[in-house]
């Protein structure tokens, strides 16, 4: 298991191909309450465990294509939204298999990923009660809904980081504060960046802002 430690998932993997006593070290879950991954791709190979051992989650994407992915549907062209559709649903479906066999689960970090919902981030919190830490960066799918789910089901919650989430509201980050002080939140550029909405529902803003003028 010392040894194993040092290891990427990848040489894990193939270490483990090579003799049965090998084999069983890899499928020990003491080996796997951490796992870091780089881009939505990592999720789908075979060369880890998921089970109640792991204790701390990160999956941080930094490539040219989280800008894509980032831009709101209604202002993507036919190009980045088939390339977006590749993983759509990749990043959500792996939370939900750590929220049925990753219980113990201590803190999870999600960066650049455009895709992840609050209803993922909400069910994850109700089926993961011992998570302390919850860093969630750049994820632009984000609301006011995830702070509220915090309000309700983040007990053990002693960190939260919503930074660069642009459709989350100072009025969101307040109600955090006041229903959970004890939480350290950070919330860098996020209710300060200028919201998504879709061209008619903004529209419709700007109107009710002009007969708010006139009158």
């Amino acid at each position: 298991l010392h040894l194993f430690s040092f290891l990427d998932k990848n040489s894990r993997k193939s270490l483990a191909k090579t003799c049965h006593k090998l084999l069983e070290v890899f499928q020990d879950p003491l080996l796997w309450s951490l796992l870091n991954f780089h881009s939505p791709v990592e999720l789908k190979k075979d060369n880890f465990l998921l089970g109640p051992a792991l204790k701390y989650l990160s999956i941080c994407w930094y490539s040219e294509r989280v800008k894509v992915c980032n831009i709101e549907d209604w202002m993507k062209n036919n190009f980045q939204k088939d390339l977006c559709n590749r993983h759509e649903n990749t990043v959500n479906d792996f939370l939900l298999e750590v929220c049925n066999r990753c219980p113990n689960l201590l803190s999870l970090t999600l960066s650049g990923c455009g895709h992840v919902t609050d209803d993922c981030i909400s069910l994850l919190l109700k089926n993961c009660p011992n998570l302390k830490t919850l860093k969630l960066e750049n994820c632009v799918r984000i609301t006011d809904q995830t702070l509220e789910a915090v309000t309700l089901y983040g007990g053990s919650l002693q960190t939260l980081h919503v930074d660069f989430c642009r459709n989350i509201t100072q009025t969101g980050l307040q109600r955090v504060r006041e229903k959970c002080p004890s939480v350290m939140l950070r919330a860098e550029r996020s209710a300060n960046m200028i919201p998504d909405h879709k061209p008619a529902k903004k529209l419709m803003l700007e109107k009710a802002a002009s007969k708010l003028v006139q009158l």
